[in-house]
């Protein structure tokens, strides 16, 4: 299989289907839905596409020949790959949307409740602080097996706290949005990038990773799933509360489905 015949099997029929049934649900209970969507998917392409290109650079992770459109390489890094930057924040907004339908008093009430506190505030963003520290020691050790991992949480974990700094308060809000669509998105996308790994679509350097796995998955596959989707999920999530503050203090009342 292709990197593009991957697109087509494992990610744009569940896109499809979330959307499919997102629609037929009716109405969703955030503003602004796709605006979110767009500027979500902007902000995963132009960040990662620098720190994508280092790794491919570096041969941190490669493609077997056959398996990408050689000549659609932009820098060091395939189409396939720019495509999978929008994709994925697609389908981890696609689960979003359909637990959010679920539990559209949620946003009711975070609308009705625009209170502000410091404490999870500090606590999310001094864990991802700690984080973020973790990876830059593992760059900072002549380790190369950490190298990957290590450059995983120095790129993701500063955003996470930021992100946790400005809103872990609003964020926690809607858990019963982010939970379900971040074990959704997050089981996925595991499960797809083993099948891809072990069809040697793209291949994990071992000189650069820890060696350990999570049954076929190397840990720092695992983990920058997590980390990307918890990018996507909180940077939605702050957009549409700000959007529903707004509404609140306005007057007008958070959108409900019929």
């Amino acid at each position: 299989m292709t990197y593009l015949g991957f697109h087509f099997v494992f990610i744009l029929p569940l896109i499809g289907v979330l959307f499919f049934l997102v629609r037929q649900q009716g109405s969703l209970p955030y503003p602004r839905a796709g605006l979110g969507l767009l500027l979500i998917c902007t902000i995963a392409l132009v960040y990662t596409t620098p720190w994508d290109n280092y790794l491919v650079a570096q041969e941190i992770w490669t493609y077997d020949e056959g398996r990408i459109l050689e000549r659609l390489r932009i820098g060091y890094v395939p189409l396939e790959e720019y495509l999978f930057f929008v994709l994925q924040p697609i389908l981890t907004t696609g689960f979003l949307f359909f637990f959010a339908q679920r539990r559209v008093d949620v946003c009711r009430e975070a609308a009705s409740d625009p209170g502000r506190r410091w404490g999870p505030r500090i606590a999310g963003g001094l864990l991802f602080l700690g984080i973020a520290a973790a990876g830059f020691e593992m760059l900072r050790r002549p380790a190369a097996g950490d190298t990957y991992l290590g450059l995983i949480l120095a790129w993701a974990a500063p955003i996470l706290a930021f992100q946790a700094f400005f809103g872990m308060d609003r964020i926690l809000r809607y858990r019963a949005h982010l939970v379900p669509a971040l074990v959704g998105s997050t089981a996925y996308l595991w499960l797809v990038d083993s099948i891809a790994i072990t069809w040697s679509i793209w291949h994990i350097t071992a000189a650069t990773s820890t060696g350990y796995h999570l049954f076929a998955l190397p840990v720092e596959e695992a983990v920058f799933f997590l980390v990307t989707n918890l990018l996507v999920l909180f940077g939605l999530i702050l957009f549409y509360d700000l959007l529903l503050r707004w509404r609140g203090i306005r007057g007008h009342p958070a959108p409900r489905l019929p």
